[in-house]
């Protein structure tokens, strides 16, 4: 037994999957510092250029960044703040905010783009082939609905 109980294939790739997403991250967010934004603030003007024109909501926005809504609300302050995102009362349901990217927003991800895919070629899909890289993509799409697939 490797650590926690756990055999020494099952110790490997769970350490192995912290130890590279942990490296992964700090390497990313240090090359996106120069631009003035973190990872965090980055995927959620990621995810807003993904919505289009008419953003997201605030909630949902909190859940597929998997934060708490408060938390959340203050990385959402820091973005509005900068003039990076704009809040607007929902269309749809008057007790609920949309977030919009504003034109600063769009320009500063446009930039931050460029950096990522350059971090990301480097850092992660240099170290895969076709086969691997599909083989990874099929074991995180077992994830996607928050379970195991069936196993435990």
């Amino acid at each position: 037994m490797a650590s926690g109980g756990l055999g020494d294939v099952e110790y490997a790739a769970w350490s192995g999957f912290l130890y590279t997403h942990d490296r992964l991250w700090r390497a990313m967010e240090e090359r996106l510092a120069p631009l003035g934004v973190s990872m965090a603030e980055y995927s959620v003007l990621a995810l807003l250029a993904e919505a289009g024109p008419a953003g997201m909501r605030m909630s949902d926005l909190a859940a597929r960044r998997l934060m708490s809504k408060p938390g959340f609300s203050r990385l959402a302050d820091r973005l509005e703040g900068r003039g990076l995102i704009e809040r607007r009362r929902s269309a749809t349901d008057g007790r609920s905010f949309d977030a919009l990217l504003t034109r600063d927003g769009r320009a500063l991800l446009r930039r931050a783009w460029r950096q990522h895919r350059a971090d990301l070629d480097e850092l992660f899909f240099a170290h895969l082939e076709g086969d691997e890289l599909r083989a990874l993509a099929g074991i995180w799409k077992r994830f996607e609905s928050g379970s195991s697939g069936g196993t435990a």
